[in-house]
């Protein structure tokens, strides 16, 4: 993905800041998002990593998108849905002084291309997503973090990538719709336009929900 701080070990110069205080962003050497490491591996040099990245390169999101945008007649489908670019930033660290309690905090957007649910048209539909998270393994537990949400880990070691993606699917609504009335073609209830249609954006995040 894009511009990434990554951590490569050396000290280059303009690499980043070595007085020792305080975050680094280091040049990007590799793709941060798509790397294994535990939680404390992440979270012992304050990692920061930057997002710019396009759609296309979140598989699972994609999938859901393009799933959404075969309703459309192939003339209506955007041309170039898939380099749409998630913008963000992400923070890892600790919650405690003893160092056991990682956090992983920071903020993504992204504009995605999604069908109304009304009018059967393409629109641009906005996502974000703040995350205040603490990585706890299966058998961990921490209390008294109240500000945080709990983020179980399934395994030992994890990528950024697969948190900011899931967060991203979470965050889409069931039935998408024009925020704004007067830019839908088709005035209903919207209430019953939510009831009565089924889109791979609610069959899919349904999915999610029963599989956590």
């Amino acid at each position: 993905m894009g511009q990434c701080g990554y951590f490569s070990g050396k000290l280059l110069p303009e690499a980043f800041d070595t007085s020792g205080v305080g975050p680094y962003h280091a040049r990007a050497m590799g793709n941060p998002l798509r790397e294994r490491r535990t939680a404390a591996e992440w979270a012992s040099g304050q990692q920061v990593i930057e997002i710019a990245e396009q759609i296309g390169s979140f598989d699972g999101l994609a999938e859901i998108v393009e799933a959404d945008l075969a309703a459309l007649d192939a003339e209506k489908i955007p041309s170039a849905w898939r380099e749409n670019v998630i913008h963000g930033e992400l923070q890892f660290g600790f919650a405690d002084s003893k160092h056991r309690v990682v956090t992983m905090t920071g903020d993504a957007s992204v504009v995605v291309d999604a069908v109304c649910q009304r009018c059967l048209e393409a629109f641009q539909l906005t996502l974000k997503i703040e995350p205040r998270l603490l990585l706890l393994g299966p058998q961990e537990e921490a209390e008294g973090y109240d500000e945080f949400e709990v983020w179980e880990l399934e395994e030992s070691a994890f990528r950024p990538l697969d948190a900011v993606q899931e967060m991203l699917i979470m965050a889409l609504p069931f039935a998408a719709l024009h925020d704004n009335m007067a830019d839908c073609k088709v005035l209903s209830n919207e209430s019953e336009i939510a009831e009565k249609v089924t889109t791979p954006f609610a069959d899919l995040r349904s999915q999610m929900k029963q599989n956590q």
